[in-house]
């Protein structure tokens, strides 16, 4: 055996020993490392207030603070107010809910000719096989939507603390990153960090317009409607579909159909179609647009960085994926180098033709080829008699 092999061997099983460790260490901490994103990102959103809060005298400590202190306020009397109105209107549709299921069984029968009566449905209602799996599974499911709540709960307060040291201490963490890198490197960093904060921003604020936009026209729905509490579904309705990846625009839209479904029940089915009709239009017209706009990348791009982000993230991946493809774009955008375009009609999409002829005339030219006496084409050559050989 050569002398070296065994030492190879030992070298080999010590690093797979390492990459084994590694992986276990990554898997056990990728909760970890995805609520520090997520907390980063809170802090380039909001460090702009900060700065200009500390630019007046203020501590920047204090200052993350207030920040926060406004966001929580706002949130909690937010969820408070939207908290009772659901209480109340779902207390109101149990009461009512004979008679509208009164109304739906006279519709079906008038129009089916069906014989049904409301105790024979609630009686096969009742006795189904599937509500009573559904109340066993509830029943046994409690404690873990209990240990999720909590979970949930934890997870928000890392990322509260992480976000308001990363937003607080900014500029002590700048420094810290910037003393192990060459000067040369220091202004890359930074430059970096001041363009993330640019993207984050805007990015929040293109969702903050959507969300006005979408709370204005299903505001000005549920009030042609005369669906109650239409102001406070309205901010529900823009803050959760623009806010809440992936899933926010069907809970944003739950609710008011839930509403209208008390006032008519005809009412919840015109604001299911609107809320689908709108949504095409937010995603196929308006989002595209305002998000190119404010975070500066083509529409295409920003709809394949949510798919990606989705894919590799889930949720937290959807909403951090266009600030951060935008971020990477504008930064590296200062080291590709670019040329100018040649003027080529192709370039404009339009393709070269015969000068001084107009485009009719070259229809015409294509459509009817010209004929000679013959009948042949003026491209054609005469066929005469051929030669005997």
């Amino acid at each position: 055996m050569p002398g070296w092999l065994p030492r190879a061997m030992v070298l080999a099983l010590a690093l797979y020993a390492c990459f084994r460790l590694g992986n276990w260490a990554f898997d056990q901490l990728i909760g970890l490392l995805i609520n520090v994103l997520i907390a980063f990102f809170v802090a380039l959103a909001i460090e702009p207030a900060v700065s200009r809060m500390a630019a007046r005298g203020i501590r920047r400590g204090f200052a993350t603070f207030l920040v926060f202190l406004v966001v929580l306020v706002f949130g909690a009397g937010f969820i408070v107010l939207l908290g009772s109105m659901l209480a109340g209107q779902i207390v109101d549709m149990v009461e009512d809910f004979p008679k509208y299921l009164d109304s739906v069984i006279n519709w079906v029968n008038q129009n089916f000719r069906t014989d049904l009566s409301r105790v024979d449905v609630q009686d096969s209602l009742l006795h189904s096989d599937w509500l009573q799996k559904y109340v066993q599974n509830s029943a046994t499911g409690v404690l873990d939507v209990s240990a999720t709540v909590l979970g949930g709960l934890f997870r928000l307060l890392t990322i509260f603390l992480f976000s308001f040291y990363f937003a607080a201490d900014g500029p002590r963490l700048r420094r810290a990153l910037c003393s192990v890198l060459p000067p040369s490197r220091q202004a890359e960093v930074l430059r970096a960090w001041e363009i993330a904060v640019d993207k984050t921003g805007g990015y929040l604020y293109s969702r903050g317009l959507m969300a006005l936009i979408s709370g204005i026209a299903h505001y000005i729905l549920l009030l042609a409607l005369g669906v109650p509490y239409a102001p406070a579904l309205a901010v529900w309705v823009g803050l959760v579909s623009q806010f809440i990846p992936t899933i926010g625009t069907y809970l944003a839209g739950a609710l008011p159909m839930l509403i209208a479904f008390t006032v008519d029940p005809w009412y919840a089915l015109w604001v299911l179609g609107f809320v689908v009709v709108y949504q095409q239009f937010e995603n196929y017209v308006l989002q595209p647009k305002l998000t190119s706009k404010t975070v500066d990348i083509h529409p295409a791009v920003a709809f394949g960085s949510v798919i990606a982000g989705t894919a590799l993230m889930g949720a937290v991946g959807a909403l951090i994926a266009i600030p951060a493809v935008a971020t990477l774009q504008a930064f590296l955008g200062a080291y590709v180098k670019r040329y100018a375009v040649t003027d080529d009609p192709r370039v404009h999409g339009r393709r070269q033709g015969r000068r001084g002829e107009p485009m009719s005339a070259r229809l015409r030219r294509l459509w009817h080829a010209p004929e000679d006496e013959d009948g042949q084409g003026e491209d054609e050559e005469p066929q005469g008699p051929q030669p005997r050989p």
